[in-house]
């Protein structure tokens, strides 16, 4: 029997944000080159979008690149690229069919041009999606969203655009690449680091955080279905006591 049995549909999280890690090392165990391990890594996407839209997720956040990985060996960079177009192109067709629209966050000035392009086609396209969003964080720390926000929001005070008084929460949420996106319910990272990376800093305050010793491409449909029904064991009390919870329920 599958675990997608034993989760409550009532409580699915609405947004789940995955860490994907380990694609490096589950090659290398395997006696494999690192570029075949991203590549099972994008198998391993697949896989999870399909079993999150089966679930009832309605947004998926994978951390796709960092601004950090910008400093790996260049022919690793160079490969990654290349596997992002092909990923792209290839499941832009599936995206469409299962009307699943494709978000990014990052700062996508510093891609270079043909995967930009094939990105932003792909958004185009799939913008009518209705059904779930995948999000792509792709040359993305969140240091640095936090750090574009603040000038954003600077320059808006100084230009009177924005009361500095008026600045709360609320408001810095609206300056952020993820203002039109809940945030996440879930974290789950995958291959047996327990950090969360320069990854959603502000947007997982509130989190639920799962880790995993799975490597990303051996991370499949059950393994995301058990870190649901782990989620829906855990009390979420959002500082208030578990008697006023069980109150409100």
């Amino acid at each position: 029997m599958s675990l997608f049995d034993k989760i409550d549909s009532r409580r699915v999280p609405a947004h789940v944000a995955i860490i994907m890690d380990g694609n490096g090392r589950w090659a290398k165990s395997r006696g494999l080159e690192r570029a075949d391990g991203h590549r099972e890594g994008v198998a391993s996407v697949r896989k999870i979008v399909e079993a999150a839209s089966k679930v009832g997720i309605k947004y998926l956040t994978v951390y796709a690149f960092s601004t950090e990985n910008w400093k790996r060996p260049q022919s690793e960079v160079d490969a990654l690229m290349d596997l992002m177009i092909y990923a792209i192109v290839k499941e832009t067709p599936d995206l469409l069919k299962n009307g699943i629209r494709l978000l990014c966050i990052g700062d996508l000035n510093r891609l270079p041009d043909k995967t930009r392009e094939a990105l932003l086609e792909c958004i185009d396209k799939t913008s009518g999606g209705n059904t779930s969003t995948l999000v792509l964080a792709l040359s993305y720390s969140s240091r640095w969203e936090i750090a574009e926000a603040a000038k954003r929001i600077a320059e808006a005070a100084c230009h009177r655009e924005l009361d500095i008084e008026s600045i709360n929460e609320s408001v810095f949420s609206e300056y952020l690449l993820t203002r039109n996106i809940p945030d996440p319910d879930l974290l789950i990272r995958t291959g047996g680091e327990q950090r969360i990376s320069n990854f959603l800093l502000w947007q997982t305050a509130y989190a639920e955080f799962y880790f995993t010793d799975t490597f990303w491409p051996d991370f499949g449909e059950e393994n995301l279905f058990e870190a649901i029904i782990e989620y829906q064991q855990r009390e979420r009390r959002f500082g208030k006591t578990s008697e006023q919870i069980e109150s409100e329920n």
